[in-house]
């Protein structure tokens, strides 16, 4: 999933964290809004970023 899927997901569900998951359902860490939405700031973004991708995403 993108930055942007991520955040308009979360803005819809009224949510300030998401948690990420392998494909096998399993929790591989969450991630803020908040860290979604100062990361989508950053030189480092680009519409392709996934969520995976982000610095600071938080281990489970």
């Amino acid at each position: 999933m993108t930055v942007e899927v991520a955040l308009s997901l979360m803005a819809g569900a009224g949510v300030e964290y998401l948690v990420l998951c392998d494909g096998d359902d399993q929790c591989t860490g969450a991630v803020s809004r908040a860290r979604l939405t100062v990361f989508r700031d950053t030189p480092a973004y680009t519409d392709r970023v996934r969520l995976r991708d982000v610095p600071g995403s938080q281990p489970a």
